[in-house]
């Protein structure tokens, strides 16, 4: 039997390069979180919010159903995304989760859709290959649960990272159509490079219309 699937928006990072919360940052008048979470809640059973235990007072998570990191973990892994993923699957053990990073401002209805699509749960993972690298983009991945349970198993070991789990021989991995739609902006540089980016590529619609 296919496990559910649920979304989880990664929001729990203390956003240093960028210097102020990335999650309430503008992106066509909306705060990235709430883009995000509308995205992937399409395409999920239910969606939920990855954040730290001293966000939950923040108005705009706050709006959202929130997976509050558990404390056990943090104590193994000591921070990064793996905390929020192995917490969600902690709370719901036996469903898949579609995990997005909440920092893709270009990121797409489509780009969601194929991932979906195309996801095999006879296997570990359904990913991307990052354009960048051209490795696996974790932060954008289906985890079905036997891989997460195995992650759980191994949270003791502070060496292991989610790409490095995306790199064994049960993942399926596809291209992005969109060019960008994975693209991280984790400081003023590259958030300014899409916000001219994307109104350009607001004015091109508009030329066409």
């Amino acid at each position: 039997m296919t496990a559910l699937l649920y979304g989880l928006v990664l929001a729990g990072g203390e956003s240093r390069r960028m210097g102020q919360d990335k999650a309430a940052l503008p992106y066509g008048g909306r705060p990235q979180l709430a883009r995000v979470f509308d995205l992937l809640d399409h395409h999920v059973r239910r969606c939920f919010v990855s954040i730290r235990p001293d966000q939950g007072h923040d108005p705009l998570r706050a709006s959202y159903p929130c997976i509050v990191d558990r404390r056990e973990i943090k104590e193994m892994l000591g921070g990064g995304p793996m905390l929020g993923v192995l917490s969600a699957h902690t709370a719901y053990p036996d469903v898949a989760w579609l995990v997005v990073a909440c920092d893709l401002p270009m990121l797409d209805d489509r780009t969601l859709a194929i991932l979906v699509d195309e996801r095999n749960a006879d296997l570990d993972a359904t990913a991307y290959l990052s354009e960048s690298d051209g490795l696996p983009e974790p932060l954008c991945t289906i985890w079905e649960p036997a891989m997460l349970a195995e992650l759980a198993k191994r949270k003791a070991d502070q060496t292991i990272r989610l790409r490095q789990m995306l790199g064994g021989p049960a993942i399926r991995l596809l291209e992005v159509k969109k060019t960008g739609a994975l693209e991280n902006v984790n400081a003023p540089d590259e958030r300014a490079r899409v916000l001219e980016r994307l109104g350009s590529s607001e004015q091109e619609v508009k030329c066409s219309i």
